[in-house]
């Protein structure tokens, strides 16, 4: 028998343990630090920009049937590309190096001196593969209690962080634009990336549950959406606050993880940060086992087999070692260009996506996907080489870091004036 209320805190856990990784607890204390007085607005906007897009991109799947489907209207070229480009980013290149460089950062600096961040990358990723290779239901357990932990954890620490702040807020924002860096912030979490590689998990927990038809996936997804969003919001919410409580300790200069483990020992002392430092460290294990498994799982399939699983997943954690001992800010800084690219025609597909039953023709959503690619493009040529492209900033949003959407919106439209085969469909 269903009980859909049941089933949708069920699903809403599963859904918030996706979104939520350890990583992630670095990115909010820093931007109330950077927002100053501002720091509702920071939160909201990378509210929107992490989990708002990440749900949005959930019912896009549901409404496709699959994650490959949001993608599969471009053409299967453009779209193994672009699911190529979005599984390295969560993969080897950027979210993977950042679990290990993240738990060194926060579990092993604070509290042993001296510890060789290359001999602590082999060994961390030796683990992973073990797990990996060996022991994948092992770390499926443990996941179950390490993200409640977490959880109670950061809660206790919002908590103790309200009733007695570290000290006032700032006077002043250290940015420019507390909107626009609130939605960087939110894209550096990469959690819409990573909802188009495991949404397929959240689909199927809800047809095992009985729900096979559309409109009941939609329903109980809903409300795991509602579980998981009131969850996140209530720890993103607080982890800002107390980063805005930091401005006479910090500057923008401070580090990221730094200043998550000076809060955290400010509010809890030696001993909560010694506690904190252990969950966090086995949830980012958690963490990159699972990407690891998701990535050589996905490029196994692309090569049909040729490539196995086992080879991958060495290859994966090899890579992912060497790029980990760049550090958080180094891998953060070489994110942003790459993130300003994938997802601009990523979210214009996820937008189209939700509509994809009314919208027959293709090149509606291949030109979308290549405006919004355009501008992007554009755009991080414009910022890292210095060379000055004067219409991108008279864009509508541009501001907001949205330059794209409008020109998305334009080509999306003559796409749909282009004859197309009514035979055969350009995703087949």
């Amino acid at each position: 028998m269903k009980k859909p209320l049941k089933d949708s805190f069920i699903i809403g856990f599963a859904l918030f343990s996706m979104f939520f990784g350890a990583g992630n607890v670095i990115f909010p204390p820093y931007l109330g630090l950077e927002s100053g007085p501002h720091w509702l607005l920071g939160f909201i906007s990378y509210y929107i920009a992490d989990i708002g897009l990440a749900l949005l991109a959930m019912f896009a799947i549901l409404r496709q049937g699959s994650p490959e489907k949001v993608t599969s209207r471009i053409g299967k070229v453009p779209s193994v590309l672009l699911m190529c480009a979005i599984v390295l980013c969560i993969g080897p290149m950027l979210a993977i190096p950042r679990t290990a460089a993240t738990t060194f950062e926060t579990s092993v600096t604070p509290l042993v001196s001296g510890v060789s961040p290359v001999l602590f990358s082999v060994l961390f990723f030796l683990l992973i593969l073990l797990l990996c290779v060996r022991e994948r239901a092992v770390v499926d357990i443990v996941g179950k209690i390490l993200t409640p932990a977490l959880l109670i954890g950061l809660l206790i620490l919002i908590v103790v962080g309200v009733v007695s702040p570290i000290g006032p807020v700032g006077d002043q924002a250290l940015v420019e634009n507390v909107a626009a860096t609130g939605i960087e912030a939110g894209y550096q979490t990469m959690d819409v990336l990573a909802t188009l590689l495991f949404g397929f998990i959240i689909l199927k927990s809800a047809q095992a549950k009985g729900y096979t038809k559309a409109k009941a996936q939609i329903r109980v997804v809903s409300g795991a959406s509602l579980v998981a969003g009131i969850g996140l919001l209530v720890v993103y919410l607080g982890l800002t606050y107390l980063g805005a409580t930091t401005a006479n300790l910090f500057d923008i200069t401070v580090d990221r993880t730094y200043l998550v483990t000076s809060i955290v020992q400010q509010l809890l002392g030696h001993g909560g940060l010694i506690l904190f430092a252990i969950v966090v460290a086995l949830a980012c294990i958690t963490t990159a086992v699972g990407l690891v498994s998701a990535c050589a799982n996905y490029f196994s399939g692309l090569s049909g087999g040729k490539l196995s699983y086992p080879v991958l997943v060495c290859l994966i954690c090899l890579f992912s070692a060497v790029v980990s001992n760049f550090g958080i800010n180094e891998i953060i800084a070489i994110a942003s260009p790459i993130l300003s690219v994938v997802y601009p025609p990523t979210l214009a597909l996820i937008v189209l996506a939700l509509f994809g039953r009314r919208i027959r023709n293709d090149w509606v959503f291949r030109l979308a996907a290549l405006g919004a690619l355009v501008i992007s493009l554009l755009e991080v040529i414009s910022s890292y080489t210095g060379l000055e492209i004067a219409f991108l900033s008279h864009l509508p949003l541009a501001s907001l870091g949205f330059a794209w959407v409008v020109p998305a919106l334009l080509c999306g439209v003559i796409g749909h004036f282009i004859p197309h085969g009514k035979k055969k469909s350009l995703a087949s």
